[in-house]
């Protein structure tokens, strides 16, 4: 059984030897149960192997805390360990970072603080590191959404312990150039979509990416090609070529608005949408997200990237990440979690409880 009340870094090294590579989850979820319904929680409720621990005071806010039980695949660290480098105290091993270092943490300030000044929703899900259709919290989503319901939402993401609000949008479009197919030897017989795509890259070597203001927070956007594919052989002038683009957005963004700036920039090519993602407003003028902010201290900052908070963000919540570790060490084989940040953000998420 997780021991929730004895010593924070032992709890970590605890969940993270508990392997629960996507897909593998269902141990670490039983024990995460166990510990949930030892505390005096009104309402613990299981979906597949995700866990909802909920308090019912009657409080005048209700918080959801939020965290995945997966990790990408095992690359030869685990067990855990514990060593001192650079001078700085860290928890080795595959989880430890993203986000078992979160999970731990929830775990331990949900048994500190049973009776918190807000309503809080603690959840612990699976599936995350996989595609959306068997994410968790997508999960809950449809199945449960009366259990996201909320004023605010931490997702426990690595954040080496600052608040990073909301999250960017994501898109990426297929651009096409169209030719004619020839032999090379004999290429002014065709047109080399190839060679057509050059206009493409011009346009994004020239695209000036904007900053833009949200909820008091700048993000910066971005706009790159991350794939190219054309030609069907050595002695063939190409007929097709396509560039993969991926847009990265500010929150303030619906879907009109982000494909019609890919559109726009793209004009007279053919575009298709491949996939979207909406990003996260971070609401950091929400009452209980000020009050956050103060408990935790330090300069909140915009989350490049796309995380989970945008589920809650779509159910019109609005959400910040903040926990332990660097997001740098996310998936590395070397992955690893400061002790000192574990303490950090436990204390902080104490103090914005109970006060």
């Amino acid at each position: 059984m997780l021991d929730l009340t004895g010593d924070l870094v032992d709890l970590l090294r605890a969940l993270t030897d508990v392997e629960s590579v996507s897909g593998n989850e269902r141990v670490l979820a039983d024990l995460v149960e166990e510990a949930l319904r030892a505390l005096p929680y009104p309402e613990v409720v299981r979906d597949g192997d995700a866990l909802v621990a909920r308090t019912q005071l009657g409080r005048q806010e209700r918080v959801v805390i939020a965290g995945h039980l997966d990790t990408v695949p095992v690359a030869g660290n685990l067990p855990s360990s514990r060593r001192t480098v650079d001078g700085e105290d860290r928890v080795y091993g595959r989880g430890t970072c993203d986000m078992k270092g979160g999970v731990a943490v929830q775990l331990a300030v949900a048994a500190a603080v049973p009776e918190p000044v807000r309503d809080v929703t603690w959840i612990f899900y699976d599936h995350e590191e996989v595609d959306a259709e068997r994410n968790g919290l997508n999960r809950l989503a449809r199945n449960r959404p009366d259990l996201l319901a909320a004023d605010l939402a931490v997702l426990m993401e690595p954040t080496a312990a600052a608040i990073e609000g909301g999250c960017q949008g994501t898109l990426r479009v297929a651009v096409r150039t169209r030719g004619a197919a020839a032999h090379s030897a004999r290429s002014w017989l065709g047109s080399n979509a190839i060679h057509a795509a050059g206009e493409v890259l011009q346009r994004l070597e020239a695209y000036q990416a904007r900053q833009v203001p949200v909820d008091g927070l700048l993000y910066r956007e971005g706009m790159n090609a991350v794939a190219i594919a054309g030609g069907i052989a050595g002695n063939v002038v190409p007929d097709r070529c396509e560039v993969v683009v991926n847009y990265r957005f500010a929150p303030d963004k619906d879907e009109d608005a982000a494909l019609g700036e890919v559109r726009r920039l793209f004009e007279g090519y053919e575009v298709e949408l491949l996939d979207l993602a909406l990003g996260a407003r971070p609401g950091l003028d929400r009452p209980a997200a000020r009050a956050f902010a103060a408990a935790v201290g330090g300069e909140a900052g915009p989350k490049y990237g796309w995380t989970d908070v945008a589920r809650f963000s779509a159910l019109g919540i609005p959400a910040v990440n903040y926990g332990p570790a660097s997001p740098n060490k996310a998936h590395a084989d070397d992955e690893y979690c400061p002790v000192a940040d574990l303490y950090l953000c436990r204390d902080a998420l104490v103090r914005w409880l109970s006060s």
